[in-house]
């Protein structure tokens, strides 16, 4: 296993596990944000999405392997968070209109992203190491 791939999972799964939590516990915070997006603060936006693209630039141009599971996982989310920080930069009205979500969309959410960070987290800091 590549030292690299193992350093993006533990760093990816923690986060991730994380916001899953963030999204089950401060389901109201999430909610009023989303259903206030349309007065969001363009300088915010675009700090996102720099934030999105820098992580996503930063794990592809190290990391772009595909032999095994995990290093698919990681390169595939290299692709997710570029192509987030691209969409927030260049075209920030179609991410906050499609950002009308219910309370039970963010909690299934985050349930996903914890089921998500452990599978990571597993493989990155057990099953590999």
């Amino acid at each position: 296993m590549e030292p690299i791939t193992l350093f993006f999972g533990k760093i990816i799964a923690p986060y991730l596990f994380a916001s899953g939590l963030g999204f089950l516990i401060s389901t109201k915070f999430y909610e009023n944000r989303l259903k206030n997006s349309d007065k969001s603060d363009p300088l915010a936006i675009n700090l996102s999405g720099m934030v999105h693209f820098l992580i996503g630039i930063v794990i592809l141009t190290n990391h772009f392997l595909w032999n095994n599971i995990l290093e698919a996982i990681v390169t595939l989310l290299g692709f997710s968070f570029l192509g987030k920080g691209v969409t927030l930069i260049v075209i920030p009205n179609l991410i906050l209109k499609s950002t009308k979500t219910s309370v039970k969309a963010l909690r299934i959410s985050g349930i996903g992203f914890i089921i998500f960070s452990l599978i990571l987290g597993y493989l990155s800091f057990i099953y590999y190491t």
